[in-house]
This record gives C-alpha cells, sequence and structure tokens, in this order.
C-alpha cells in the first residue's frame, strides 16, 4: 500500500494537490467570507512546498499554487472569457514560483530556529513583492490582495490606516508561515510562536496607538441602483423614476453606477436637459457615469460627469486604469483572438490622464473613481490627499450577477475607507451597492443584486490624515529590503570557497525518475 509520501511522487498528482492549496484562500472572500481562515488557508501549501524534493520542483510547487489562487478568485470570469481565464491564471501563476522555492529554501528538512525566525520575515516579504508585481494593471490590477479577506474585522481595519491592505497580506502570511511551522517543524515552534505573538502585539500597537478620524459633520447621499436592465434608453428611464423619488430629502449628493449613461451628453442633448431637470427637482447635482464615443475626441471613454440644475457642470473624470479584456486587449495584435471564444472588448477604451476632484457644493468635495479602480489603494490614497472629503467608486458587475464578483468588489470600499480616513461610496448599476464609514465600518445596508430602489445614506466626514495616506505602501518598502537583505547575505555565503546549507530533503523516488535523478 503506498505511503501519502509515494503518491506525491506523481509530479501530476503533486502539481494537482499545489493548485487545489493555492485556491483555498477564496473562501476567506466574500461571499463566503470566512475572514479566520485566510489565517490558516496557506498552510496546506505551505506544508506542500516545503517537502519538494529539489528546488525545481518547489518552483513547480509555487507556480501551480499561485495558478490555483488565481483561478479561484477570477473564476467568475469564467462564462465570460472561457479557456483564457485558465491561460490568465497560469500565466500570473508564475509570480509566486520564486516564492515556492523560497517556502523550500527556509522550510524545507529539518531547519534551525534561525532559518524559522528569517522565514517569518522573508517569505511575508516575497508574497508582498508578488502582490506587488501583479498590482500593475497591465496584468489585471490588485484584485484578490490576501489582505483584503480581512475587511469585515475592525483590528484589521486599523492596521489598514497604518501601512494599508500590503501590512494586512505581509501579517496574513506570517501568521500562516508560523502556523506551518507549529504543525510540521516541532524543533523550531519557539520563533514560530514568538512570530504570532509578534503579529498580535503589532495588531493590538495598532488599536491603541493609530490615530482615529475626527468625525466632523456628515452628508446626505443617495445612491440610484437601477438593476438589471436591457438597453440604456431603459435604464436611463428607470434610473430618472428612481431619482424622482428623491425629491424633497435634502440632499448633498445623488451617485448613479458606472455606464449609468450609454450616450454623449453632449450630442445628446435632450438627456442632459433631463438630467438637469431631476437636479432642479432634487435641488442636489448629480454624478453620473458616461460610457460612449465621445464628440470632442475619437474613442469611447467611461466618464464620471457632473450636473447640476443648469446641466453638465464642466467636472468630468476620465477612468484611467481600464480593465483587461474586459474594456481592452493587451497587446491585441497578438492576444485578439481573446475576442472568438469569451466576451472580451472588441474595441478598445480610451485612458484619462489625471484624477480629479470635484467640487460638488456646500464645501463638498468627491473624488471619483470608475470600476475596479476601487482595487487600488494608490488611487483612493490620492484622491484623499488632494482634498476628497467622500471616494465615490462607480461600478457595474451586472455580468456577473450570480457570482461572488459583486460581494467581492463591495467590500473593497470598507479597505479603501479605512486606509484614507475618508468614507467610500460604491454605487452600482444591478448590486452590491454599498457605503463604509472614515473607519471602514458598514453605514447602512447593503443594496443587494435583487433590488432596484434608490437609498439614502447619512455619510459622516472626517478630518486627519491616516498613517497609510500620510506614508504610503511602506510596508512594500521594507519587504523590497527585507528581500535585498537576504540576497546579499545569501551572495556572501555563497562566495567562493564556501557553500550554502542546502535542506536536508531526501531524494524521492518516482516513477519518472530514480534516486540519482530527482522527479521534477
Amino acid at each position: 500500500m503506498k505511503t501519502f509520501g509515494q503518491w506525491l511522487d506523481s509530479p501530476w498528482r503533486r502539481s494537482v494537490l499545489a493548485a487545489a492549496a493555492g485556491a483555498l484562500p477564496v473562501f476567506a472572500f466574500p461571499g463566503p467570507s470566512l475572514w479566520w481562515f485566510g489565517l490558516v488557508a496557506l498552510v496546506p501549501w505551505i506544508l506542500l512546498a516545503r517537502t519538494a524534493p529539489t528546488g525545481r520542483r518547489a518552483l513547480h510547487d509555487g507556480w501551480w499554487g499561485g495558478f490555483g489562487f488565481m483561478l479561484a478568485v477570477h473564476h467568475w470570469l469564467l462564462p465570460n472569457l472561457h479557456v483564457f481565464t485558465f491561460v490568465i491564471a497560469a500565466l500570473l501563476g508564475a509570480l509566486w514560483a520564486p516564492w515556492g522555492w523560497l517556502v523550500r529554501r527556509f522550510l524545507g528538512g529539518a531547519p534551525t530556529p534561525g532559518r524559522v525566525a528569517a522565514a517569518l520575515a522573508v517569505l511575508p516579504s516575497a508574497w508582498l513583492a508578488v502582490e506587488l508585481v501583479r498590482s500593475w494593471q497591465g496584468l489585471g490590477g490588485p484584485w484578490g490582495m490576501l489582505g483584503a479577506s480581512q475587511w469585515r474585522v475592525e483590528p484589521a481595519l486599523r492596521l489598514a490606516s497604518v501601512g494599508g491592505v500590503w501590512l494586512l497580506s505581509f501579517l496574513v502570511v506570517a501568521v500562516n508561515t508560523a502556523v506551518a511551522v507549529l504543525i510540521a517543524v516541532r524543533a523550531a515552534r519557539v520563533p514560530a510562536a514568538a512570530g504570532l505573538l509578534a503579529a498580535a502585539a503589532v495588531t493590538a500597537t495598532a488599536w491603541s496607538w493609530a490615530p482615529r478620524p475626527e468625525v466632523r459633520g456628515e452628508v446626505r447621499i443617495a445612491v440610484v441602483q437601477p438593476g438589471v436592465i436591457d438597453g440604456p434608453g431603459k435604464r436611463f428611464d428607470r434610473q430618472e423614476r428612481l431619482t424622482r423619488q428623491l425629491a424633497g430629502q435634502d440632499l448633498d449628493l445623488i451617485v448613479w453606477g458606472e455606464s449609468s449613461v450609454g450616450f454623449d451628453l453632449t450630442t445628446r442633448r435632450d438627456l442632459a436637459r433631463r438630467l438637469a431637470d431631476l437636479s432642479r427637482l432634487t435641488d442636489t447635482p448629480v454624478l453620473v457615469n458616461v460610457d460612449a464615443r465621445r464628440s470632442d475626441r475619437p474613442g469611447i471613454y467611461k466618464s464620471s460627469v457632473l450636473v447640476g440644475p443648469g446641466g453638465v457642470t464642466g467636472d468630468r473624470y476620465d477612468k484611467m486604469r481600464l480593465v483587461p479584456f474586459g474594456e481592452y486587449i493587451p497587446a491585441r495584435s497578438l492576444l485578439g483572438w481573446a475576442t472568438s471564444v469569451g466576451e472580451a472588448a472588441g474595441e478598445d477604451r480610451r485612458r484619462g490622464t489625471r484624477q480629479v476632484v470635484m467640487d460638488v457644493g456646500g464645501g463638498l468635495r468627491v473624488g471619483p473613481m470608475v470600476c475596479f479602480e476601487s482595487a487600488f489603494p494608490d488611487m483612493s490614497r490620492s484622491l484623499a490627499r488632494s482634498g476628497a472629503d467622500v471616494l465615490i467608486a462607480q461600478s457595474a458587475t451586472s455580468t456577473f450577477q450570480q457570482s461572488w464578483a459583486p460581494a467581492q468588489h463591495a467590500s473593497l470600499a470598507a479597505l479603501r475607507a479605512a486606509e484614507t480616513g475618508r468614507p467610500v461610496v460604491h454605487a452600482t448599476l444591478t448590486g452590491i451597492s454599498a457605503v463604509h464609514g472614515p473607519e471602514g465600518q458598514r453605514i447602512g445596508s447593503w443594496l443587494g443584486t435583487d433590488e432596484s430602489t434608490a437609498e439614502v445614506y447619512a455619510v459622516p466626514l472626517a478630518a486627519g490624515t491616516t498613517p497609510y495616506a500620510r506614508f504610503g505602501a511602506w510596508p512594500v518598502y521594507g519587504a523590497l529590503l527585507v528581500l535585498a537583505g537576504w540576497a546579499v547575505a545569501e551572495g556572501a555565503v555563497r562566495r567562493p570557497g564556501r557553500s550554502a546549507p542546502a535542506p536536508r530533503v531526501p531524494p524521492a523516488r518516482t516513477v519518472r525518475a530514480s534516486p540519482a535523478r530527482p522527479g521534477r
């Protein structure tokens, strides 16, 4: 009868297990939102990679685990991108190959307490380096950052105000590493336990030391969510009827979702007049989102446009960070075939060039973002530093109604609010719409994907600057310094005349290899 170790001798079995282990963290995100599971979800992946018979196999374990993670957090793209979803997951999963190698390098065999202590700094730092690279918009952006799974935990939101979602990711990986050591390496349980205590101490320090936003009054903001409606004309009519119900409610701003207007308001002056009529009726400016070909320049733009009683005010924000394949196809000459296997963009949207803070009247300044721009911590930070009192995220997840995507997207508002100390209004066409206060706390109820309504929220305003808004992604800089320090130390150990100690992992006998030539 084969032992489990012998069963793993098959490279394909091991690869499938690595992919399954890498997919586990998805259950910490919405919809399941088992936030506590995120603190142990990486343990099976770590335990597998540390037993890799060779460094090359550890690279494969990292790659396959990264593939499973990327596929799991983007699984809702499958009905639209089909096979291309697997291609994207495989390409991005390669970013975790070095992480798998580092797991074996530090935790393989019988690691010393010193090596375990180093792992508690290097492995989370390497994870942050991966998140930094994949956060580049051209690689799909930072959707599914591990720290984002902790959006419901009040102490975690306080940590986000200090170091952003980056600090949360670092601590979550550190905790997972410590738990894996406690399970597998008895001789090094002391540094592992010390690592857990250090994570708890950091959280407690942030809880007691991090400044809380100073609440100064509130504003009343209405979110108009029309629901799933075919056709831009019918959608406009439904939003118009819902907005009329807001008359006499003493509002400061009315927000429509992404692509709420499907026509250029310069050429469709009848729609501009109807919006101005709504603004006069409610005595409130209306922030809409126009998804249309512009008359003043070539191409299609997604733009946040402010309309007052006199019509379009001139305040306009053109979306800067577009969704790969959904709104443009990277290297279209090479990857244009994606349009034949899924619902990829037939024509590339055009990009805006700068962020905009709008003065909507009464001293209220808002910073709009469009769709998955709310996943980028730097964009909300920039708006807060530019003077925005409220951050507005206009979104449309109607394509993914029956998936976990709407809830995942709405949860990002809590993180962006906590990071910046500014409330976030997440307004969608079809749900989930949500509002979170300056500490990340939920304001009112979420509007689900089955609702077609207009909801008014009393949104608290806050003054002051969070450490994250002031200093930015300092955990990333610290992580890069840790990796650089390790690389220098490794180079010193490997200088001529000396050799680095290798993890004591016995050679594995596989169906394709012998002990003399370990399997891949």
